[in-house]
């Protein structure tokens, strides 16, 4: 787990935008990983975003993001982890429900990379739902693609839409294919239930590359989990028979 370059510049805009945090929480301890062959584009986001631009002035800590929150104004931030090896704040595994004192504790909590390790990720994501304060923001970065044998799991679109959106009631702010080399743009997933079908004709505007589910959620006065997310072309085909069969 770890921000790289493009999750650094995502961040780094985020933080420009987004309400200041009083209290934030990381899904593992989260590393800053410079990269080097790609300087220019740490010191250009830093630089957009009226920051010292010198990335590596932010990595410290035994090379943890700690000062990078410090400096992006994110609050007090705190870290889960299911061990204690890397010094987490909460110990606990997302495979269970979490302990009901820490629900709607958080107004921004970030992933990543934790929950494609996690093996039961509607729990994981149910856990995240309960901890976010009503205005609380979400972001996720996990894999999409070409991360074979990396995680558990590699996500879609259609998760965000389906889960967030539709299952807990929360605003998706962003749902974008982020590729991890940050010479390659993103790419906006539209919700597919607004077209029917599934968002195939996307994948020819990507690079054969790794490539990230990034997506920022906001959760909205009066979210609530209403049960199971439905694949949306499904849940379609399924509204529509019940419509001819009236």
């Amino acid at each position: 787990m770890g921000i790289d370059c493009v999750l650094f510049q995502r961040l780094t805009a985020l933080s420009r935008v987004i309400d200041a945090p009083e209290r934030s929480l990381m899904l593992g301890r989260q590393g800053l990983h410079f990269q080097g062959r790609f300087g220019r584009f740490y010191k250009r986001a830093l630089a957009a975003n009226d920051y010292n631009p010198n990335a590596r002035e932010l990595i410290r800590d035994h090379g943890y993001a700690d000062a990078m929150w410090d400096e992006f104004g994110f609050g007090h931030v705190e870290s889960m982890d299911m061990s204690d090896f890397e010094a987490a704040d909460h110990v606990h595994d997302l495979n269970v429900p979490v302990d009901p004192a820490l629900h709607g504790k958080f107004d921004f909590i970030f992933d990543g990379g934790t929950i494609e390790h996690v093996f039961n990720v509607p729990q994981a994501l149910a856990n995240v739902f309960n901890m976010l304060k009503t205005g609380g923001t979400f972001v996720s970065a996990n894999g999409m693609n070409g991360w074979y044998g990396h995680g558990l799991y590699q996500f879609n679109p259609d998760l965000v839409w389906s889960y967030w959106q539709r299952a807990a009631g929360c605003e998706v702010v962003q749902c974008v294919a982020l590729p991890k080399d940050p010479n390659h743009p993103g790419v906006d997933m539209p919700d597919p239930a607004n077209e029917g079908v599934r968002l195939r004709k996307l994948w020819q505007q990507l690079p054969r590359d790794q490539i990230y589910l990034y997506y920022q959620i906001k959760k909205t006065e009066g979210a609530a989990l209403t049960g199971p997310a439905m694949q949306s072309d499904y849940q379609n085909r399924w509204d529509k028979a019940a419509e001819a069969a009236e």
